[in-house]
């Protein structure tokens, strides 16, 4: 059985049992480099994210059965987080993209092939291409793939995340080493950039933004929301922070500034300054056709704020909040100005961690207005923006104990 690895990639993986306990991220090879070229990489196992985004490591005699979208292994799997040694070398995040010569040819590798061969598995097949041309051709016809690149590519690695979310493609740019995290972010586009820097850790955000062109960088800074660059900004050395912001558009960089003017542990700080609002003679039909928008998280879209205009913060007069379920109920020609909830008092910008955490639990809400002295909603701080705070510093690189 011939199984190409780029392809497994986010592949769910199963017990004996037939629980998921995670997916494939990438696959672990021996390298075995010889006088005159190098003999097929032994395939050692797989390397498996479980929740909560700790790696570990399945052996490859492990493995009963692989199949389209699916990964079976029998007995148990150690929960041990796993670390790569010296010896083994990961297919996916090492390997895809080396130029290598064939018949003193040079091409890109995309893809490779493993076969279990007399109960061993290898790498057999090495998949290439330059411009229009592709092959498929057997390991020992390659030459270059035994000896690190200074200058790697990204393009393939990239393409077998191209269909997961952001935070599956961040869970594996985490692992790889920085030059080839690097190479992954320029080969990026600015918005999906964003949205996997937004699920990185602050370490990995900050070498990466580092890395990249000024001008780049802000671009990349423009396509976040503005919650997640004010986060990040404040992580830099004040003079890149000002640079940065410079570069950006001023109706990009304006919502950024307002943000940072509130301490980081405050309502002010953690909110969202691009929530749904609608004015007051909006109907519930539109208000629904808002939130059915894809950008929207699900706690941004929970509830609709209903403002005076302008409409975009900071808002006029704040007039209330008609929540998703209200507006299910409700016939689609009634004006939002009917729908609004008032038994609740917004929150204030200066609001503390501790204050804002007890007003969504005593309340049950997963979203909640931020109001100014003014009477303007200036935000609305969502149940996921206070986990990120609530959490610890380093939860998105935990892999456990």
């Amino acid at each position: 059985m011939r199984i190409f690895v780029a392809r497994l990639a986010a592949t769910a993986v199963f017990d004996p049992s037939g629980d998921q306990i995670g997916r494939v991220r990438d696959v672990v090879v021996a390298l075995r480099p010889t006088a005159g070229g190098s003999l097929p990489p032994r395939v050692h196992g797989l390397v498996v994210e479980v929740q909560p985004r700790r790696r570990v490591f399945l052996p490859i005699t492990r493995v009963r059965n692989i199949e389209a979208g699916a990964v079976v292994f029998s007995g148990k799997i150690n929960m041990r987080r796993f670390e790569q040694r010296n010896t083994e070398t990961l297919a996916l995040g090492q390997l895809l993209d080396q130029v290598v010569e064939i018949g003193g040819e040079r091409f890109t590798v995309y893809d490779l092939a493993m076969e279990d061969q007399n109960a061993e598995w290898t790498i057999t097949k090495v998949a290439v291409h330059r411009k229009r041309e592709t092959r498929v051709v057997d390991w020992e016809d390659v030459r270059g793939l035994d000896v690190a690149q200074s200058d790697q590519g990204a393009a393939a690695l990239i393409a077998a995340f191209e269909t997961q979310r952001a935070a599956d493609l961040a869970s594996a740019m985490h692992d790889l080493p920085f030059k080839r995290r690097i190479e992954v972010a320029a080969e990026l586009g600015d918005e999906r950039l964003a949205d996997v820097l937004e699920e990185l850790p602050f370490t990995d955000q900050i070498g990466i933004l580092g890395a990249l062109a000024p001008t780049r960088a802000a671009d990349v800074l423009a396509e976040m929301g503005p919650d997640d660059a004010a986060d990040l900004l404040q992580d830099l050395p004040v003079e890149q922070a000002a640079q940065l912001l410079s570069l950006m558009e001023p109706d990009e960089a304006d919502p950024v500034r307002r943000l940072l003017r509130y301490p980081e542990d405050t309502a002010g700080g953690m909110m969202t300054s691009e929530p749904v609002i609608l004015p007051p003679n909006a109907t519930v039909a539109e208000a629904l056709a808002h939130l059915r928008q894809r950008d929207f998280t699900p706690a941004v879209a929970a509830q609709v704020y209903v403002a005076r205009p302008p409409t975009e913060t900071p808002t006029g007069t704040f007039l209330g909040v008609a929540h998703f379920q209200r507006l299910l109920r409700e016939r689609p020609s009634m004006l939002l100005g009917a729908t609004l909830d008032h038994s609740l008092d917004p929150i204030r910008p200066d609001f503390s961690l501790p204050e804002v955490t007890s007003y969504l639990a005593t309340y049950n809400l997963v979203a909640a207005p931020v109001v100014d002295e003014a009477g303007r909603l200036v935000g609305a701080v969502t149940v996921d923006d206070v986990l990120d705070h609530l959490l610890p510093e380093d939860w998105r690189e935990r892999h456990g104990p």
